[in-house]
């Protein structure tokens, strides 16, 4: 009996407001099957460090998270009073 922990982003949906919401899977595997798993979610919003991402997290941040989606993305948190 051979137990593995397998840990993934699974899931990445980007957001009107160019947020990216990040899905991480931690699966336990036994003999190749799972046997449970968890779930786990956090937010990459334009402007954040992204660097420690993904890979995948990182090239559509790279993409997505230009320079006016992050000037608009601060300028609706500043009117907010965030």
């Amino acid at each position: 009996m051979a137990l593995e922990k397998v840990i993934s982003v699974d899931l990445i949906e980007v957001i009107e407001n160019g947020c990216l919401q990040v899905r991480t899977k931690t699966a336990i595997k036994e003999d190749g099957v799972e046997i449970s798993s968890k779930f786990h979610r956090h937010v990459v919003a334009p402007g954040d460090d992204y660097s420690g991402e993904d890979a995948r997290v990182k090239a559509i941040c790279a993409a997505t998270h230009t320079a006016a989606v992050v000037n608009a993305y601060q300028a609706a948190q500043a009117a907010k009073g965030v």
